[in-house]
């Protein structure tokens, strides 16, 4: 099968993610700064659930850049990705609006565990569909940054009922870690160009 209509269904999907993630700011009743101070966490809330939108968008674009044919296997993992990313506006939205109490802030964390798991979930099945000398599996290699990322939401999500700034920090972390674009792919691609 060709990989083309999953592309576009994937981006389409996270296009509408992020678009209901920014419905869900309601403009403020007042004109001063200080209208604008309740709506503090429900922004923050957004740019950090942006910016991991954002890194699985530009790491599933890296991935299937150098897959070139999908099988059904490949749909079911790409859609479980996805339904978890699905949930990130719902977990946003609560945890910004109930100004990180510790609940949301933990559910916060099981969705972003579940989708950081949907993603491994999903380079595994990739990578069984690849031959041993293929790019994508010299790129992912044991995918220590993936796994590292699952633990570091394991640890966060019971830490939200001891301190939500720590599990925040935590999230802030994994998405800072991964902000810097995943060279793994683009680095292979370069030097297999180069040979």
């Amino acid at each position: 099968m060709n990989k083309v209509r999953l592309e576009a269904f994937s981006d389409g999907v996270i296009a509408v993610i992020i678009t209901i993630m920014v419905l869900e700011m309601k403009v403020p009743h007042g004109t001063d700064k200080a209208a604008l101070a309740p709506l503090l966490p429900v922004f923050l809330s957004y740019v950090l659930s942006f910016i991991f939108v954002g890194i699985y968008w530009n790491n599933h674009h890296h991935l299937f850049h150098v897959v070139h044919r999908i099988n059904g296997s490949i749909m079911w993992a790409n859609l479980h990705l996805l339904f978890w990313l699905s949930l990130t506006p719902f977990v946003t939205g609560w945890m910004g609006e109930n100004h990180f109490e510790p609940v949301p802030v933990a559910a916060y964390g099981i969705v972003q565990f579940c989708t950081a798991i949907a993603y491994f979930i999903l380079t595994r099945v990739l990578l069984s569909h690849q031959p041993e000398d293929s790019l994508l599996v010299k790129a992912i290699g044991s995918d220590f940054k993936g796994r590292a990322s699952a633990a570091v939401y394991l640890v966060a999500i019971p830490a939200a009922f001891f301190s939500t700034w720590i599990s925040l920090a935590l999230y802030v972390a994994v998405a800072g870690w991964w902000l810097i674009p995943d060279r793994r792919i683009e680095a292979r691609i370069e030097t297999t160009k180069a040979e």
